[in-house]
């Protein structure tokens, strides 16, 4: 039987809305797994780094950036043993510096996804999906990959119509 996984990254503390900071209990990305989790039958995998970015906001954007630019894959709390179960890969994160945050890398690489179908669904306040689904094909080159949904991270509160959308044009709803 087809399985599905919701694998995110997602950061609360510090965050931008829309030109201010503001303090959030649960990162906007795991807010839109949630949202997913609550409409189709899926397994959710949360991707942690061992050593979370800053706190506050300018600090955890300037540790993106060096990672970025450095090319770090930041060791992970946890990974699934192996995605073996799973055909479709809801992969959800915000934009970091353009692409995805350098720990979505990490768990990228760990696995061969070839013949699974990938959903990226990327956060933002503004800079769309950046350059996260081409990096995604280069990275899992045996994947099909979906057009992603970029989501106003400062909005998924009330994303549920574009989410809903997003799941049932893609054969997931």
């Amino acid at each position: 039987m087809a399985k599905t996984l919701i694998a995110f990254f997602s950061r609360a503390d510090e965050n931008y809305f829309g030109g201010s900071m503001r303090y959030i209990e649960v990162g906007n990305t795991e807010v839109v797994a949630g949202k997913i989790k609550e409409r189709i039958d899926a397994d959710v995998f949360k991707i942690e780094m061992k050593t979370p970015y800053a706190k506050d906001y300018n600090t955890c954007i300037k540790e993106a950036k060096e990672h970025k630019n450095t090319g770090v894959r930041p060791e992970l709390v946890s990974m699934p043993d192996n995605l073996d179960k799973y055909d479709t890969i809801i992969l959800g994160y915000p934009n970091y510096w353009g692409t995805m945050p350098m720990a979505v890398f990490t768990f990228l690489e760990a696995f061969d996804f070839s013949g699974k179908t990938i959903l990226p669904l990327c956060t933002n306040e503004g800079s769309g999906m950046g350059s996260s689904e081409r990096d995604i094909a280069k990275i899992c080159p045996g994947a099909t990959l979906k057009k992603g949904l970029a989501l106003s991270g400062s909005g998924v509160a009330n994303a549920d119509s574009q989410i809903e959308s997003w799941l049932k044009t893609n054969g997931i709803m």
